[in-house]
This record gives C-alpha cells, structure tokens and sequence, in this order.
C-alpha cells in the first residue's frame, strides 16, 4: 500500500527551465563569459549548484571559483522566481493527497529550496525536504530517499518518486523505488505522466477517496 509520495522540484513542482537558464547566464556574465549553450542549459537543469558552475566554467581555469561563491551567496534568488512557473493542478494534487498520504520532496536544490516554496506558500504540504546540502550525498545517490523513509518509517515499496531526468531515475533505482516519469517517456518508469491530475488515476492511488 502507497504510504508516501516524494517529489523532484525542478521540472516537477515548477517548470523552472528558463529560471535556471536566466540564474546562471548571470553569474556568467558577472565574470564576463558566454552565455550558456543549449546543451548547458540542460545539464543545470538536471543537477546541484555546486555541479553546474563547474560544469559551465570548466573552460575557464583563470576562474577564481571563491570569488565567484562569494558573489553567488550574496545574491538574492527571490529575484528569479518571476521566471519559475508552477505546475497549475499542483496545489489541487497536494490538496487531495496530503490527508491520505506523507509528502516529501528529494531535490539538487540547495539553499534555495525553502524560499521557493515559502514563496508560493507550499512549505505546509511538505513535513521532510532533501536538498543537495542536507543529504549525505546529492541525487542520483539515494541517501535523500533513504532518510525521507526512516523519517516516515516506510520501506521502498510503501513509497513512490516523481521526477522528470536521468538523474531521478538512478535517484530512485538507487533504492528500488517506483518512479513516476513527469513529462519525460524516455525514462524508464513504472508509469509516465504529463500532469498531477493524471497520477491521481494511477493504480498505486487508488485508495484516495475520490471526489464526487
């Protein structure tokens, strides 16, 4: 029986693509550097802070990487939210989830994570959050997932994950937990989504009183 639901946040919660890409064109550009290409944009999207800025500065070895921490912790992010779009059945999912089930969220996220969902009033749904700076080790290793079980004194099979990469799919296989694939059919899930509303008809939820 589902006893738990956890969520990736970025390109699950929010589409968040053109935030990511705005945030880290402007640490380029603060240190005077391109832009970042396509293929970039895609890797920051999928993987922790810390991860992306030396993947998108790996060509430049003159690069004070201090500096360039010390001008990121001083920025606020708030300023990027305008471009973060929420998924628009979200809150109605959590809504008629949240009574019957634990909600957790496993993300790369770092310190970011809390003022975005105080931002958009979602920190009430959500008793344990994992970032990429309170987990162990980051996604794709399955420390987070791990430590959102015992928290909820669930097992593996009691639980499933909602993510929308790569990196979601080793995350989850890490523990053998299901995963739901959010508007990505290439993973390899045990089901494929492009929506909330569609997961409320997948057979693990079907203990959820429904509406009338």
């Amino acid at each position: 029986m589902l006893k738990l639901i956890i969520f990736d946040c970025d390109g699950v919660l929010f589409d968040s693509k053109e935030a990511n890409r705005a945030y880290y064109n402007h640490l380029l550009q603060a240190f005077k550097r391109p832009l970042m290409d396509s293929a970039e944009v895609d890797y920051v999207h999928m993987h922790n802070v810390h991860e992306s800025i030396r993947h998108i500065f790996r060509h430049y070895p003159d690069q004070d990487l201090e500096a360039l921490n010390r001008y990121r912790n001083s920025l606020d992010y708030s300023t990027f939210f305008k471009y973060m779009q929420m998924e628009p059945d979200l809150v109605e999912f959590l809504e008629q989830t949240r009574k019957q089930y634990h909600l957790a969220i496993s993300t790369n996220r770092t310190n970011t994570m809390e003022p975005l969902l105080k931002a958009y009033h979602l920190e009430q749904y959500f008793t344990k959050v994992m970032t990429a700076e309170n987990a162990r080790r980051p996604k794709p290793a399955p420390d987070a997932l791990l430590e959102i079980l015992d928290f909820y004194d669930c097992r593996s099979e009691e639980a499933i994950y909602i993510g929308d990469s790569i990196i979601d799919q080793e995350h989850s296989a890490g523990c053998n937990m299901r995963l739901i694939a959010f508007r990505n059919p290439k993973l390899r899930a045990e089901y494929h989504v492009n929506s909330f509303r569609e997961i409320l008809d997948l057979p693990p939820l079907q203990d959820l009183p429904k509406k009338p």
